[in-house]
C-alpha cells in the first residue's frame, strides 16, 4: 500500500471514529442518532468510492504512460539492435572477402 493510500485510509478512518463519537455523545434520541450515523456511514462510502475510482484512473493512466514509455525504449532497442546486427554481418562479409582472396593465393 502506498503513502497516498495510507494517508487517505488514515483520513476516513479518523474522520468516521469523530463522527460516531461525537453522534454518540450528542444528547439526541436514539432514532435521530441511529439517522445521523447512517448519513454519515453513507457520506464515508460515498467518499471511499470516489477515492477508489480516482486511485484506480490514476493507476491506470500511469500504467498506459509506462506501457507507451516500454514500448518506445523496446522499439528503440531493436532498431539500435538491428544496425549493429547490419555492422557486424558487413564486418563478416569483409573478413570472408579476405578470407577467400588469401585462400585463392594458396590454390595457386
Amino acid at each position: 500500500m502506498g503513502k497516498d493510500s495510507r494517508t487517505i485510509l488514515g483520513f476516513l478512518v479518523g474522520t468516521a471514529v469523530g463522527a460516531v463519537a461525537g453522534v454518540l455523545f450528542a444528547p439526541d434520541k436514539g432514532t435521530v442518532t441511529r439517522k445521523k450515523i447512517a448519513d454519515e456511514a453513507q457520506g464515508i462510502k460515498d467518499r471511499m468510492s470516489e477515492n477508489i475510482e480516482h486511485t484506480s484512473e490514476s493507476i491506470s493512466k500511469s500504467v498506459k504512460n509506462k506501457r507507451a514509455s516500454l514500448e518506445e525504449e523496446l522499439e528503440h532497442l531493436m532498431s539500435n539492435a538491428s544496425y549493429q546486427a547490419d555492422d557486424v554481418i558487413t564486418l563478416l562479409e569483409k573478413k570472408l572477402a579476405d578470407l577467400k582472396a588469401k585462400n585463392k593465393k594458396y590454390q595457386k
